[in-house]
């Protein structure tokens, strides 16, 4: 059967214009200045390059000694010939370093794509380098597209430094478009329209001193592509002031229907307001606002975005290509899989089910603009990443993973030194990451990730039950609440509650019938499972484990990245899997952070196709000797072995000729054993590829062979780097941990602290540690007390802000328009009221995020100061103030985190590392107050305060421990053996901890025959 390959085929724009002259970009000619600059900064150059090296070698010569360094060197005297040939080495070392530095710098400026490579060390040298570099090459014609990357780099050298990546640029259509005679044709043509439109709009009139004047971005000339440093270096005198084009036009609706986000990413035909002092002659007069183009004109603008200026060449060019390929689709190697067995179809039965309704986003204001530096950051819109918003079972996989590594995070802060880390916790990320971890909260639908792996898992009890093997599963739909599963085949009725759908090749099971499924000790049936992206409402997740062969997926390497980091990301962090190994090539070794134990990540083809030879030998081998036809029936049968875990291969880069007919080869087979092959492609033709995809530069993901065109799901670069962030500050001895091995007991401060005099008493005091309680505030009437209460608590217990998205998502898991929402928060903000200086208590800081006023305490604040004040503040050196604010601190444990809460309600706190966080605190807090105790021989006060702490934290080893050397100082071996008896009965099955047990051994090596004494 001839195979085809899923290409774009839209048929070209009739209207675009044919046979346009192109004009050349107008430039500025360099001044006598320019090039007596450019001069100057190429002599400083050579002799920095190399005038010091010849000096160094003329008067001073070989600095290293000429022999092997022995024991009289020690002995010898320090000469001046010594310290200058020290000196010596010590400059060609800055010699080696600048040089190294002036290479990087040359390379991107050469290059255009991208922003310098950062040399180790090097500060000031690099911004040197950068400096000469910039000033030679600015004289050329290409120095405009690199002259931006270099100033923004330059400033932010030793800052927080947000490159725009190579990847990332790429993906932005028209920035560094294709070359040739088709694209500049059709940028100038859709540039000549606008003209005429702006001419119409304009009225002829011309730019004077004191209107407002626009530039309108000119289309490419050879590699040269207009930016906001050329223009402001036209037309404001300094490529620096670049920054104030940007900050006039950000946000500006441009002819296309799109907006400028990144001062760097601009297009062809986009039309920029200028400062008042602009001059020069391209500069037109709009006295209202930016001229509407035509209808036309702007159709033609966004096919030139999309094709990256390829006009309508570019169309045809695909459009032949397709057909090229149909006819000759048997050179690129045979695909087995039938076309009806393939088909991927959307299934028709779709139970109606309320669908929860997405909240716009508000556009920013002055007053809560979408980032705090007064820039969007790269990848992301609208405060938030889109991307993360619309992948509710990635967000849920990553949310869970990120609190189970920020859950052990804790607990071995905890256990590496007694009182751990001052209240434990960990620390709040900012910028991106910050913005990441709100769309996380937003986006996830763990309730949904529950009910589905629920399903799959009750699914396969069933089948196992009825002695019947599991179906060969292609694709699972999420749609509407109900689980729709496309086999490979009929396979007969599916057991209840599970129905047919369709046809004899889809099961289906509504949300409701899900719910009646309990929690099963089975293996999960489908692990290969990933969500692709949207058709109709309807989520499609591919079983890549499945497929007969390999998935190829083709378009430009940024979106097959961001296609590629999502699959990865999600099948990493997934929750219904059991056990699995993907292993990333070409990209992806920044993953590993989300899933150390899954994630592994290989350096190139070679190594890939070695190891995978290996596995395919080996699960051929124990598939024969276990009997199985396929991991299949092994997965959930009596063996249930963890040879039968899905192996999932992604290759983001394309493979050799070569190497493509051994993976072939090694795919061929690959279904049966539980292996998958995704692989990426430039040209849409790998041999072995079952399966065809291709992600569009408009998110679309195309598979015409199988029938889809989804909105894909992606994981862009930027918010790829933010995601592993949070993973790698979670990390005990990551960056982000503030404190390591040798940092004390203590640790860092606390986000918020609280002044625990009798000065710093709150205006409003509320009581989490316990039962829920405020005080200072009349309880609001009617059924919004409840809804307001919870705010309060989620704004109490993130001190930091809470996004109002956040804050809707949690009050509103199911989804709540925008209008309800900030309702909700003007009726918190007046039941809070002000303070004396009229200030509100609820605010919102630079980023939009709400806030409360420091006069708004919680009991957690206060318990969080005090110990912080008696370990770290006044009490550590002195006695008394730290037994007083320590017994204080204890007085206000009542009880576990709002103890009382409704039933239904809080359900945001799954979320949240709260509940692991308390119960360490006050064992930090009960262990240093009975240390406080022991220090004086108040063994009894030291037991109370150990035996109060266990009742918030009973499993605490630490307590546990001390508890026993506590009861050993009162000299009473009934006593102590009444408390091992009783820390055996709490440590249940499992024993006592072996640390426990020794201890044990050491203060009464009887304490096993009393244990039996008193059992008989």
């Amino acid at each position: 059967m001839a195979r085809t390959t899923s290409r774009s085929t839209s048929p070209p724009n009739p209207q675009s214009p044919r046979n346009r002259t192109p004009q050349p970009l107008p430039r500025r000619r360099r001044s006598l200045g320019d090039f007596v600059k450019a001069f100057l900064a190429f002599v400083a150059l050579l002799v920095l390059l190399v005038g010091v090296p010849g000096a160094l070698v003329v008067f001073v010569g070989w600095p290293l000694p000429g022999g092997a360094p022995s024991l009289s060197w020690l002995q010898q005297e320090i000469t001046v010939s010594t310290f200058i040939n020290v000196l010596t080495v010590v400059v060609w070392f800055a010699w080696a370093q600048f040089t190294a530095c002036v290479l990087v710098e040359i390379k991107a400026a050469l290059s255009g794509v991208g922003i310098p490579g950062r040399v180790p060390g090097a500060g000031g040298s690099q911004m040197l380098a950068r400096q000469l570099v910039a000033t030679v090459l600015l004289v050329g014609a290409t120095a405009a597209s690199f002259a931006p990357g270099l100033s923004q780099f330059g400033q932010s050298l030793e800052g927080n430094q947000k490159p725009a990546s190579a990847a990332s640029a790429q993906q932005t259509p028209g920035l560094f478009g294709q070359e040739g005679q088709a694209a500049a044709s059709a940028a100038d043509a859709v540039a000549a329209q606008a003209d005429q439109a702006a001419a119409r709009a304009d009225g002829g009139s011309t730019a004077k001193d004191g209107d407002t004047k626009y530039y309108r971005i000119q289309p490419p000339e050879g590699r040269h592509h207009d930016s906001l440093w050329e223009v402001a270096e036209r037309h404001l005198g300094d490529g620096r002031r670049y920054k104030e084009i940007y900050q006039l036009n950000k946000d500006r609706e441009q002819p296309d229907g799109s907006k400028l986000s990144e001062a760097s990413l601009i297009r062809p035909g986009w039309i920029m307001e200028m400062p008042a002092d602009a001059y020069g002659g391209e500069l037109v007069e709009m006295p209202d606002e930016a001229p509407k183009v035509s209808k036309d004109v702007k159709e033609q603008i966004s096919d030139y975005s999309r094709t990256g200026g390829q006009g309508q060449q570019g169309g045809g060019a695909q459009e032949q290509g397709g057909g090229q390929e149909q006819g000759g689709g048997q050179q690129g190697g045979g695909s087995s899989v039938d076309r009806d067995t393939a088909h991927i179809a959307l299934p028709e039965q779709r139970p109606a089910a309320p669908e929860k309704p997405a909240m716009p986003q508000a556009p920013a204001t002055p007053e809560t603009p979408a980032a705090s530096d007064g820039t969007q950051s790269e990848g992301f819109d609208f405060g938030l990443p889109e991307a993360l918003l619309g992948a509710p079972l990635l967000a849920a996989g990553l949310l869970g993973a990120l609190g189970r590594r920020r859950r052990h995070a804790l607990w071995q802060s905890a256990m590496g030194a007694v009182g751990g880390r001052g209240g434990m916790q960990p620390p709040t990320p900012t910028g991106d990451a910050a913005d990441v971890q709100d769309a996380l909260l937003v986006g996830a639908d763990p309730e949904g990730v529950r009910l589905l792996d629920l399903s799959l898992r009750g699914l396969a009890a069933s089948l196992a039950e009825e002695n019947r093997a599991l179906p060969t599963v292609y694709a699972a739909w999420l749609s509407n609440g109900a689980l729709h599963l496309q086999l490979a085949q009929p396979a007969g009725r599916p057991p209840a509650p599970w129905q047919l759908g369709q046809d004899q090749t889809f099961w289906m099971l509504s949300r409701a019938d899900a719910e009646r499924y309990e929690p099963v000790d089975t293996a999960a049936p489908y692990p290969g499972l990933v969500c692709l992206g949207t058709l109709d409402d309807s989520r499609l997740l591919l079983n890549l484990e499945a497929v007969p062969g390999i998935v190829s997926l083709s378009g430009s390497r940024a979106d097959r990245a961001a296609v590629f980091a999502s699959v990865a990301a999600e099948l990493a962090t997934n929750g219904w899997s059991d056990r699995m190994t993907i292993t990333v090539v070409g990209f992806g070794q920044d993953l590993t952070p989300l899933a150390p134990n899954r994630l592994r990540h290989l350096e190139d083809v070679e190594a890939l196709i070695e190891t995978m030879e290996a596995e395919t030998r080996q699960r051929r081998g124990a598939l024969g000797a276990a009997g199985h036809d396929s991991v299949l029936t092994g997965r959930t049968g009596p063996a249930q072995h963890t040879r039968w875990a899905p192996h999932l291969v992604l290759l983001a880069a394309e493979p050799s000729a070569e190497d493509a007919v051994k993976l072939a080869e090694l795919a061929a087979d690959a279904s049966r054993l539980g292996i998958g092959y995704l692989v990426g492609t430039e040209s849409g033709d790998l041999p072995g590829a079952a399966w065809e995809m291709e992600i569009t530069r408009d998110g679309k993901l195309l598979a015409p062979l199988l029938g889809l065109e989804l909105a894909a799901q992606t994981l862009p670069e930027a918010q790829q780097r933010a995601v592993v962030q949070l993973f790698t500050d979670a990390d005990p001895e990551g960056p982000g941990n503030p404190t390591g091995p040798d940092d004390g007991p203590t640790g860092a401060a606390p986000p918020f602290l609280v002044d625990v005099t009798e000065q710093g008493r709150p205006a409003v005091y509320a009581r989490l540690v316990g039962t829920y309680e405020i005080i200072g505030l009349e309880t609001p009437d009617g059924e919004r007390s409840a809804l307001m209460h919870e705010a309060l608590a989620l704004l109490l217990l993130h001190r930091e802000g809470v996004h109002p998205r956040v804050l809707a998502s949690a009050l509103w898991p199911r989804g709540v328009t925008e209008d309800v929402r900030d309702a909700l928060v003007e009726r918190l903000r007046d039941w809070l009221g002000t303070d004396p200086d009229g200030s509100p208590r609820l605010r919102a800081d630079r980023t939009g995020r709400l806030t409360l006023a420091k006069s708004v305490v919680s009991d957690l604040d206060v318990l969080r100061s005090l110990y912080h004040e008696a370990t770290q503040g006044r009490g550590a050196g002195n006695r008394a103030v730290r037994g007083r604010m320590l017994t204080d601190a204890l007085v206000l444990v009542r009880g576990p985190l709002l103890a009382d809460r409704p039933q239904g309600r809080y359900g945001w706190l799954t979320h949240e590392i709260i509940d692991a966080q308390l119960p360490l605190l006050v064992a930090d807090i009960g262990l240093a107050l009975s240390e406080f105790h022991l220090e004086k021989g108040r063994a009894e006060k030291a037991i109370e305060a150990l035996n109060a702490a266990m009742g918030s934290a009973p499993g605490d080893e630490r307590l546990w421990n001390e508890l026993l050397r506590a009861t050993h100082a009162t000299e009473d071996p009934a006593r102590l053996q009444q408390v091992a008896a009783d820390l055996v009965a709490r440590s249940g099955a499992r024993g006592l901890p072996p640390r426990t047990e020794a201890l044990l051994d050491e203060l009464l090596p009887t304490w096993r025959s009393g244990l039996t004494a008193s059992a008989g």
